[in-house]
């Protein structure tokens, strides 16, 4: 479709609709929708991604509709629609920062007085570290353009303007909520397992020795050999997260080749 003037109206339809889908799950889209870059910025992106993909996703968008009731639900749909698939991605990064925490639960240095507002939970050094490192990595393997792919994407699956099918958005929200908790429970899984000995050690210790002060003589040692831990493992971490952030971005490269070849179907002309 070409841009003149007639077709203004055409294409200021699709960009709201578009903006719709795009700044909504922008807002929540792991290293891209952070809490901490200025909203001008985050708005700024949202417009510059929307005006990126919009002329390969106009062919898909519908028709204007006669009426005003109708507009505003098809873009309340695709804003619901946005933050649905920003909200299952941000699932998936999130697994990093709960494996921070049972981390600094089983080292011992968690805070109860400290509060995350990220996560409305008790905050610890580790768990800060990997809540910074989940956003730093995917913008450092350039796992950025996955979510983006995915988004170009889903309008070719997801039917625009309309709201998603409610059992297959619960069927997708509950492996996204399984998908969260177990990578984060591997990561924290020699920790767990480290602790589990450590507390059935002193649980002996304190048999077969009962005037020792259990507690002051094991926190310090539990400290230390987390840290140890967390040091020798964190290398082997590092490469295995730069491994899947290079088979990440070969899959979005074959995805967004495929979509280029697939051509877009228009939709039917409303008569």
């Amino acid at each position: 479709m070409s841009l003149d003037l007639a077709s203004l109206p055409a294409w200021a339809f699709a960009f709201v609709l578009v903006l719709g889908r795009i700044g909504a799950a922008l807002t929540l889209l792991p290293g891209l929708g952070e809490a901490s870059p200025p909203a001008m910025l985050r708005v700024g992106l949202a417009v510059g991604v929307t005006a990126l993909l919009l002329p390969g996703i106009m062919p898909l968008i519908p028709h204007v509709p006669a009426d005003v009731p109708t507009v505003a639900g098809m873009i309340a749909a695709e804003v619901v629609t946005g933050m649905w698939l920003g909200w299952l991605a941000r699932l998936l990064v999130l697994a990093l920062p709960i494996a921070g925490q049972l981390i600094a639960f089983m080292l011992g240095v968690s805070n109860v007085l400290v509060t995350d507002p990220e996560l409305n939970a008790q905050s610890s050094a580790p768990e800060q570290m990997f809540s910074l490192a989940a956003p730093l990595a995917l913008l450092i393997y350039g796992l950025y353009a996955v979510p983006l792919a995915a988004l170009a994407g889903s309008y070719e699956l997801i039917k625009r303007g309309a709201l998603l099918p409610a059992g297959d958005g619960a069927a997708l929200a509950v492996g996204a909520v399984a998908q969260c908790f177990a990578p984060a429970l591997k990561l924290a899984s020699p920790f767990v397992l480290s602790a589990v000995v450590w507390h059935v050690t002193l649980g002996l210790l304190s048999r077969l020795v009962p005037n020792v002060l259990v507690y002051f003589v094991s926190l310090p040692g539990q400290i230390l050999g987390g840290l140890v831990l967390l040091a020798v493992l964190g290398g082997g971490a590092a490469h295995h997260l730069a491994g899947c952030g290079q088979r990440g971005l070969r899959a979005a490269d074959r995805s967004a080749l495929t979509a280029m070849a697939t051509p877009a179907t228009p939709p039917p002309v409303m008569a």
